[in-house]
């Protein structure tokens, strides 16, 4: 495809994800000097900072309100045609009736399959996966009973109510044909928010807590210490904001899953990145730290080349976080939610992946081992790069998705291919390297 002459317009603007981060900001720092607010208000309950599992949850209030406001008073998300919705002309509620109780069936059954799910599989209750079930345990009633009033109210204005979770319910009742197709797109999204919810919970307690509780005046002279606190600071506003995405899937908020990715080898290479399929873990098989050591250990001593690298650290974490803040509400993992062109976006179609991997890389010094031995460095410096073979792999499966699926996104990653700051330089690169070699595209293969 010929690159278009600009960059195409975000479906996300960047106020979204701005925002949520004042708003995660501003709850922060309550929580941190909630002991000095208990005191001037006389206020009951504890007068020390609030770093508990409910005040991180509380988190995700202060990070999705104003995003919500914001799409809709702003960039008014609700008027777009591709939510799907008619405001100008509800229907009577009779008209949608028999309609909605089939997506209500449809909907319910899916939950208790995900529910059924969660009580067969070990490891949703054990460690920090307790927390997560707890969480949903509690949401289960309001979300079972919630879910009437919403879809009597959205299918009164849905262009096509009969979407995907119609179909789904229209299998199980047996009234109506329905459609194979839209069965399985409504059985992949589930698919991922229910495990993901569940991975994106368990994780949230922790790192809230430890930011909540840390002494940045007493790191500040120390380059080790202050990085570790800056990456930890943005692994929270990652973790705060793709929560809140993973949760706000809503068609008035133009956030729905439009589709998930069909492709097998895309939910292979996502899945072994996370729990409990997770490859690179502590004597996993993509473990590539054995007999090594991080950053630290080798650069001990050194104080300049500490600040140097600790610099570095941070920076990428830094383009690691912006890339989550700029989906605003659309985040998730292995699904199309519209196009994404702005923020870091802008210089590659995949920031997180190439910041990420560039982060263990300079984190870990793979090629240095504590046993001196050359076996360990060459293969831990494999193993690494096989890490980073599986997300060029999860890039690829993800742009096969979305190029199948958005011609706005045809243009933007023909654009990027050529005038990408990153993506347009690798691209250059590789067509002096394989001048005159035919270029064979990856066979995918759907995952139905």
């Amino acid at each position: 495809m010929t690159a278009p002459a600009s960059r195409p317009s975000s479906d996300v603007s960047a106020g979204v994800g701005l925002s949520g981060l004042s708003g995660l900001a501003l709850w922060v720092m309550i929580c941190r000097n909630w002991g000095p607010i208990a005191d001037a208000l006389a206020l009951p309950g504890p007068h020390e900072p609030l770093s508990g599992p409910n005040a991180a949850l509380t988190a995700l209030l202060f990070s999705a309100t104003p995003m919500v406001l914001w799409s809709l008073l702003v960039d008014k998300v609700h008027r777009r045609a591709s939510t799907g919705i008619d405001w100008k002309n509800p229907r009577p509620l009779r008209e949608v009736m028999d309609i909605s109780i089939t997506k209500v069936a449809g909907l319910w059954a899916t939950w208790s399959i995900v529910g059924f799910i969660y009580c067969l599989c070990r490891w949703y209750w054990r460690g920090q996966y307790l927390f997560a079930m707890d969480v949903l345990t509690a949401l289960a009633p309001l979300l079972f009973i919630g879910t009437i009033p919403y879809v009597l109210w959205l299918d009164r204005v849905l262009v096509n109510p009969r979407d995907a979770s119609w179909h789904f319910g229209a299998m199980l009742v047996g009234r109506e044909s329905y459609d194979r197709r839209e069965v399985a797109h409504h059985l992949r999204a589930w698919a991922v928010k229910g495990f993901f919810c569940a991975f994106m919970f368990s994780i949230l307690p922790g790192g809230f807590a430890n930011i909540v509780a840390m002494d940045y005046r007493a790191v500040l002279g120390n380059p080790i210490a202050l990085g570790d606190a800056a990456v930890e600071t943005m692994f929270l506003v990652d973790v705060q904001i793709a929560m809140v995405g993973y949760l706000l899937t809503m068609k008035p908020l133009d956030a729905q899953i439009r589709s998930a990715n069909p492709y097998l080898g895309g939910w292979v290479a996502a899945l072994i990145c996370y729990p409990p399929f997770i490859l690179m873990g502590g004597g996993g098989v993509l473990d590539y730290r054995t007999n090594g050591s991080e950053w630290t250990f080798w650069l001990e001593g050194m104080p300049a080349l500490q600040w140097i690298w600790a610099a570095a650290l941070v920076f990428l974490t830094g383009i690691y976080a912006w890339a989550t803040v700029a989906f605003g509400l659309r985040f998730s993992n292995l699904t199309y939610r519209g196009v994404l062109t702005n923020g870091p976006y802008a210089f590659t179609r995949h920031p997180a992946y190439l910041s990420k991997n560039a982060f263990w890389w300079l984190s870990t010094l793979p090629f240095l081992t504590t046993t001196h031995s050359m076996v360990d460095s060459v293969r831990n410096t494999v193993i690494l790069g096989v890490v980073s073979g599986v997300y060029y792999w999860r890039a690829r499966t993800e742009e096969a998705h979305l190029l199948a699926e958005d011609a706005k996104y045809r243009e933007y990653h023909a654009w990027m291919g050529e005038h990408g700051l990153v993506t347009g330089t690798l691209n250059r690169l590789g067509r002096k390297f394989t001048r005159g070699r035919p270029r064979v595209e990856p066979e995918a293969h759907p995952a139905e």
